[in-house]
Parts: C-alpha cells; structure tokens; sequence
C-alpha cells in the first residue's frame, strides 16, 4: 500500500540543479530525443560488439572454443557486477548525468582498443586458412589488448545500465506531477523498449552481417562509430535535462535498516502506530507515495523502534540506529521477491554458454538463402525474437515466469542431449567414408549448393555438402594414388611374367 506523497516531493525537483532555461522548458518529452538517440546508438554498439564475439575470439584470434568461451563468461559477469557499483556511485554522490556521461567514454575507449586490434596487423595474429589446424595463436601481448578493451567495456557498462532508464524517468516526473492523471512514464518505456529492440535487430543483423562478409575492422568500428554517436547524442541535451540531486544509495539503506534491526534485536515491537515515521524525510526516496507498514517479517519492526540516542540534537535520526516505516517495507518487499530471483539463478547459470554453443551449431546448418547471400550464424539468433509472445491467457505474471522456466529447463535439456550426441563429431570435420567415395572418373555433375548423397559416416544420415571443387580435391586425395598404385603393379606384374625363364 502507499500513501500519496506528491506534496512532499516538491522540494526534491526544486533542489536540482538550475540550468539556463526556464523549469518549464527542461525535461518532458522535449528531452527524450537525445536520451532515446543515446540509447540506439549505445545498444547498437553493445549488441553488435558482444554478439558475435566468440566468433572473433576464435577466427581472428584462433583461440580455442573452450577459452574463449570462458573469456566470454568472465565478461559477462563482470559486465553484470559493475551496475552495482556505478547506481551505487550515482545515487551517493555523482548523480546519473555524469555517471552516464563518463561510463559512455570509458565504454568508448573500450571499443576504440577493441577496434584498433582488429585492424592492426601487430595486434592480431595473421589469417590462415580456412579449416586450418596449425593456425598462429594470438600472442600473450595481443590477449592483453583484448582484456584492456573487455575491461574498458565491462567498466563503461557499469556507469551507462544502471542509469540511462532512471535518468529518462526523471525527465518525466516533474511533468507528471504538474498534470495529474497523465501518465508520461508509459509513453517514455513503450519508446525506450522500442529504442533497445530496434537496436538490437540492426546489430544483429546488419552489424553482425558486415564483421562476417566485410572484414572485423569494419565490423566492429561500426559499433566504435555508433558509441561516439551516443556520447554526443546525450552530451547535446545538457541544458535541456532535469539533474536531479543524488537522494542517496538504496543499497545502503537497505544495510542502514538491517543493521538497525540487528541492533535491537533484544527490544519488543510496539504498537505498529508508534513506530517512526518521518514523512520529510522519505520525500526524496519516494517516487509514488510512501509505503505502509505491513505484518510481515516483524523482525525488521524493531528498526524503527525509538530508543535513546536515535536521535541527533537538530532532530535529524541516526539513520544506522534508527529507520522510518517506508525503508522498513523497501526491505521487505525486496525480501518477498528473493524466490522469485533464486528460481532463475541455476537457470542463469546453465544458459552462460548457450549464447556461444547457438553459434557454433548454426555454423553447422546450411544458410543459404539465395546463391549469393547466406545467414551469418550469429544473426540466427534473432528468431528467439520471434517466439516472445505477451502470455495474456494467465492472470498472474508469476504463472506467466513459471511457465517460461517450465519451457527454458526443457529448452536446456534438449540442448544438453544435443551437445551429448554431437560430442566427437566436430562441426568442421568433413572427412568422407571411403567406401562411399565417388569414383574419380564419375561422369555426373556434382552441386555444391546441396547435399550430394554422399554419408559423413556410415550408418548415418548426414550428408557431406562440399563445393566441387573441394569434393574433387578430396577424391584426388583418396582415390587416384591408389589407382595410380594398381595400374603400376599390374604393369610390373606382365613385365616379369615376359621376363620369366620357359615363357614363350
């Protein structure tokens, strides 16, 4: 539940920062161009750097799958901490523009790094051969670069996440405030979420098609080139933004109410009427009103219970000694919602390979569109897209989640039995049985656009789909020395049979 606070939050926007436009003319939808521009470009760069990644790491710089795989891993779970760090940072003492602002350049310098190794010779082993298996690995120094760019990314992640939606909200909270009943806030996630799908359909497509079919240099400083474009982009609408002031870390009130309660964990719960409550000051945490106490987890109750030496002289409360109603239920709520979370975490943690496991299978399938264009493997991954549906036939979001873990354990478990049965079978393995090997002097063309019939292994059902000339090259190999062998051994064999004593 929640009371209406909006008379309270009043000071909390006359408190940001004044800018050289009137109040009335900054924030509201007159900002949202430049926040909406900075996160197509920012997405773009983000979705078209780490898609096709493991494809990079393993054809341009010949890591193993195994580490580079791990790389990918690493990155990821780094680039998912450091959002606790920078709303951490945001909210205590930078303030969201200038969080996003200096996370957009470390990102920048991240993609610049990353760029400058793809086009530099010296900082990239050379190109060998395709199916090659003495390809050069990249040098320990080359591996340095890489990790400086990863790293630089992961960091700029931390300040551009945690922040970009918030700071977009606060455009419109002042506007929602002057008029009652318009909701604002919708309008601006329904074209934030558009903004962040866009994005990623043209990196996933277009980006990941140029890294594939133009070179990596160019692949990758598209994205470099789009970065530049989000920090201008956002940097251009500094007069027109609403900076709101920081209003404090909700992590540590959070640990400003557990270690309260702790504190008193010995002394009994009053009435829930005496409990403290101090309206002015959750004005500024408070967005739609503050929350009310409910029965629930009575335990963390005894933080807002008033003892002496709670309270400063001005009057002002220790907040790690004391903690009003609303922080109390800001805990609790985060408490109810912990199942929810646990319930995904092994899922999370068995998908941390499924993104570069997708891509190594798509490599395997024929993507042949037309003669002249082919799916790049990485852009398969769009047609998960596809199968988002809006689920309105549950009442209930938490059975709309359970059925979507239902389906993604059976989605793990097919790709494990897939995985299993492909073990030993390496995708760019494409070695013919010899017993059903063409003969070299078969008269019949041969497509290389379409499986010829021919099994992988006996026994099954795949079929080798190589080029003419790699199937002919292929039957030189096999056939024609033991031919070759044959004809010389019969020739040796009438010629001694002539050169026998007692022959005619």
């Amino acid at each position: 539940m929640a009371e209406d606070a909006r008379g309270e939050k009043k000071d909390a926007y006359a408190a940001a920062p004044a800018s050289k436009l009137p109040a009335k003319q900054r924030g509201g939808f007159r900002s949202m161009p430049f926040i909406l521009a900075n996160d197509f470009c920012d997405r773009l760069a983000s979705v078209g750097f780490t898609t096709n990644l493991i494809s990079y790491l393993t054809l341009q710089l010949h890591l193993p799958l195994v580490e580079a795989s791990n790389i990918i891993t690493n990155y990821n779970g780094t680039a998912n901490l450091t959002p606790l760090i920078g709303g951490l940072i945001a909210d205590s003492f930078a303030g969201r523009f200038w969080t996003i602002t200096f996370g957009s350049i470390i990102y920048q310098l991240g993609m610049v790094c990353l760029t400058l190794s793809a086009a530099l010779p010296s900082l990239h082993p050379p190109s060998c051969a395709k199916h090659a298996a003495d390809c050069q690995r990249a040098s320990s120094y080359q591996i340095s670069v890489l990790y400086l760019s990863l790293l630089c990314t992961s960091i700029g992640t931390g300040g551009t996440r945690p922040c970009t939606m918030a700071f977009g909200a606060d455009q419109l909270e002042l506007n929602a405030h002057r008029h009652r009943g318009a909701k604002p806030k919708w309008s601006f996630f329904n074209l934030y979420f558009f903004a962040v799908e866009l994005a990623k359909l043209a990196a996933v497509t277009a980006v990941v098609y140029i890294q594939d079919n133009v070179g990596w240099s160019w692949g990758i400083g598209v994205p470099t080139v789009a970065m530049v474009a989000a920090v201008i982009a956002f940097v251009s609408g500094y007069s027109l933004y609403i900076r709101m002031p920081p209003g404090g870390s909700p992590l540590v009130r959070l640990a400003q109410v557990a270690t309260a309660a702790y504190k008193k964990r010995k002394a009994v719960v009053p009435d829930p009427s005496l409990l403290y409550e101090d309206k002015e000051l959750d004005a500024g945490i408070s967005t739609t009103g503050r929350l009310l106490h409910t029965d629930q987890l009575k335990c963390l109750d005894k933080a807002a219970i008033v003892t002496d030496g709670d309270v400063l002289p001005s009057g002002q409360p220790k907040l790690w000694r004391l903690s009003t109603v609303h922080r109390i239920e800001e805990l609790k709520s985060i408490i109810r919602m912990l199942p929810i979370c646990a319930a995904g975490i092994i899922l999370v943690t068995s998908a941390s390979h499924n993104h570069s496991f997708a891509i190594q299978q798509a490599r395997t399938m024929d993507r042949d569109i037309t003669p002249h264009f082919k799916i790049p493997p990485a852009s398969m991954l769009i047609f998960t897209n596809f199968a988002h549906g809006r689920g309105t036939d549950d009442r209930h979001a938490v059975q709309r989640g359970g059925r979507g873990r239902r389906a993604e354990t059976q989605v793990r478990c097919r790709c494990e039995w897939a995985a299993r049965r492909s073990q030993g079978h390496p995708a760019d393995e494409r070695l013919l049985a010899g017993a059903a090997v063409r003969h070299p002097w078969h008269r019949q063309r041969l497509h290389g656009r379409r499986p010829h019939g021919v099994p992988v292994r006996p026994g099954t059902r795949e079929h080798a789909e190589l080029s003419d000339g790699a199937l002919l090259a292929d039957l030189l190999d096999r056939e024609l020395p033991r031919h070759a062998a044959g004809d010389h051994r019969a020739r040796q064999d009438e010629a001694n049979r002539a050169m026998a004593p007692g022959q005619p």
